[in-house]
């Protein structure tokens, strides 16, 4: 194993982590304020990349178009699931509204199943994205630079609406202490469907570039990287947004760097090693590498 092997590995890493830690966003935000584990969230993936697949295709619109139109529709269909799904049980058990979102993730795969069915679709971006750089026996596609370079910015773009501006303001004061925000006349109504409509729209463009990059999508693909997403959350402290970037790149180096350096029979149990390494990392650090002892404050 040489320098570019490792290095290419770990720019793969990297790539995967930024998707991770998209997704993993969404998780923190609504765990932060509402003490919710959104299993639905990751199927929100899923509903994106398909609003994608229709703006590129029956529109067809311009690729950046195709990306926001995706992300508005996937922060609608979050503030509803919230408004129907969840805001009736808000004064119900973690356990209750637990159980909820495991339905509501189940609800939307079989109607994503019964309305496009289960075969897989192909998800082609423009051929500009296929081309590959090679530096010095290390390659990368205009498609890795996209991802991760998007997955920067609205990160970046995330930080500064939480820190500066009044709603994110409000949704740091929510993750505080949401009964002292509404006393203090914070609408929290507001703030928590701007919590599920920003991870909701984040969620979407990591299932746009996930179909990027395998170039096919189907109505189950958000069950997994889902699932994976929730574990780089807690990984890095659930209720942290850093704490998501931050489990997110470690979690996609992780997986990458394994399946790239053990041998060949061990890639079969890449997801294994993840569960693994979320109770190692659990056993060392109970409350996650940056999150607190309450468990909130994004």
């Amino acid at each position: 194993m040489d320098g570019n092997y490792l290095l290419q590995q770990m720019i793969n890493g990297v790539s995967l982590g930024s998707i991770y830690a998209l997704v993993a966003i969404g998780f923190s935000i609504t765990y932060s304020i509402l003490r919710l584990i959104n299993f639905a969230h990751g199927d929100i993936l899923m509903i994106g990349s398909f609003c994608a697949l229709f703006f590129l295709v029956s529109l067809p619109l311009p690729l950046f178009l195709a990306i926001a139109g995706a992300m508005l529709c996937a922060a609608l269909i979050g503030v509803l699931v919230e408004r129907i799904a969840f805001r009736p049980l808000r004064s119900a058990s973690e356990e209750a509204m637990l159980i909820t979102s495991l339905a509501v993730s189940i609800f939307i795969e079989n109607l994503g199943i019964m309305t496009v069915t289960a075969q897989p679709r192909k998800f082609a971006f423009p051929q500009v994205f296929s081309h590959t750089y090679n530096l010095g026996g290390v390659s990368f596609s205009n498609m890795t630079l996209l991802t991760v370079g998007s997955a920067i910015f609205l990160m970046l773009a995330l930080t500064f609406f939480v820190k500066r501006t009044k709603l994110g303001k409000a949704m740091r004061a929510c993750s505080e202490n949401i009964k002292v925000a509404r006393l203090m006349g914070i609408d929290i109504n507001i703030v928590i469907a701007a919590a599920f409509a920003i991870g909701s729209a984040l969620a979407a463009v990591a299932g746009i570039m996930l179909g990027g990059q395998y170039g096919r999508i189907d109505p189950l693909m958000g069950f997994i990287p889902g699932l994976k997403a929730f574990v780089a959350a807690v990984i890095g402290g659930i209720g942290s947004i850093p704490g998501a970037v931050l489990g997110g790149y470690a979690l996609g180096l992780f997986e990458i760097l394994l399946v790239g350096l053990l041998p060949v029979d061990y890639s079969g149990y890449r997801d294994a090693f993840v569960f693994l390494l979320l109770i190692v990392v659990l056993l060392l650090r109970p409350n996650g590498l940056l999150g607190s002892v309450e468990g909130r404050k994004i």
